[in-house]
């Protein structure tokens, strides 16, 4: 699947798979910014991406930072949809004891890109008996 991007900012950097088979490309950053503890801020990529029409993008954190800092993607999995052409942004929210520093060319996110499937919505009178039933919510224990 080919996906296409767009430099806005002459810092931007382009995503990039850290090693091969990985799922998540790596998203970095163009801003330099504090993130208080309890603190939030969009963090700029500088670019814009093209996705084939049946495809998304999800914005997920990195496991290093939300061990390490506490520091992870506030509405993970965050969802970029094919039409989106505006610039890829990732808001990072700081659940940490301490200040965490956003650095220019920081790995911050990373990002799948997945097919989509489209549901046909049909409405009906009846759903079927299933053994689960309306189980959920921590039905099946701890």
């Amino acid at each position: 699947m080919k996906v296409l991007f767009r430099k806005i900012d002459p810092a931007a950097k382009l995503p990039e798979y850290a090693h091969p088979g990985d799922a998540g490309m790596d998203l970095f950053s163009i801003d330099g910014v504090c993130l208080q503890p309890g603190g939030r801020a969009l963090v700029h990529t500088g670019l814009v991406m093209q996705l084939p029409p049946d495809a998304e993008a999800q914005v997920r954190p990195r496991s290093g930072l939300a061990l390490k800092h506490g520091v992870t993607v506030l509405n993970a999995p965050g969802t970029i949809d094919a039409g989106y052409r505006g610039e890829v942004g990732v808001i990072l929210v700081n659940h940490g004891a301490e200040p965490f520093q956003v650095e220019k060319g920081m790995k911050i996110a990373q990002m799948v890109v997945a097919p989509v499937v489209r549901a046909e919505i049909v409405e009906t009178a009846e759903t079927d008996v299933s053994d689960r039933g309306s189980g959920g919510f921590g039905s099946t224990g701890l």
